[in-house]
């Protein structure tokens, strides 16, 4: 059976989302990242990186949201998690997945979960690059109601942590980023999202 390491909250929801799009039978075991559970030997061992998420398959380890998503929609073809039968529109997948993992989210990351925390001119400037960055996928990058139009992808779910921790801090506000407020609760209530957050002891935001 798959199992998917975790930490409730954190970015491998996008992963977990994606298993339970696929109805992909599968297990999960949570790394507390707080209490530095990914530095131990053992998981260490799973994700020599100390990050979740990482999925154990029967062929072995897949680390990072963006390859597991696109293993899951390839995995699963029929689900139509991604338009895998079309070379350009998946590589429109791979790329915008790839904007999440090295653009939102680090800068994100960086706002929110910075140790001691930002303070001052520092975190003026990070929260101006944050929602810089949250401003481009409004703008330019979330076509509406879907990432790509009218279809639901696995990107949908991806963009959903962000704006997630967008909204629990406070930086979403609906009438700057309309789109992505409407994005958020529209994957919140898919009936997959609703799956995921139960087994992770979550609710909606």
């Amino acid at each position: 059976m798959l199992n998917l390491f975790i930490s409730p909250g954190a970015c491998a929801m996008a992963s977990h989302i994606a298993l339970e799009e696929a109805g992909a039978e599968h297990q999960t075991t949570v790394i507390d990242l707080r209490q530095g559970q990914q530095k131990t030997p053992e998981y260490l061992a799973v994700n020599p990186a100390g990050a979740t998420p990482a999925l154990q398959t029967d062929q072995g380890v897949i680390t990072q949201n963006a390859a597991i998503l696109a293993w899951v929609a390839q995995t699963w073809p029929e689900k139509k998690l991604a338009p895998v039968d079309d070379v350009f529109q998946f590589a429109r997948f791979n790329s915008f997945n790839g904007f999440l993992a090295s653009s939102l989210h680090p800068a994100l990351g960086r706002l929110l979960f910075s140790r001691p925390p930002l303070e001052g001119e520092a975190k003026d400037q990070a929260t101006d690059l944050a929602l810089a960055k949250l401003q481009l996928v409004e703008d330019h990058l979330l076509e509406g109601p879907w990432v790509f139009g009218s279809a639901y992808t696995l990107s949908d779910g991806y963009l959903s942590v962000f704006t997630r921790w967008a909204r629990q801090a406070g930086l979403l506000d609906s009438d700057r980023f309309p789109k992505l407020s409407a994005h958020l609760d529209a994957v919140q209530a898919r009936p997959a999202v609703v799956r995921m957050l139960a087994a992770e002891g979550l609710s909606p935001v």
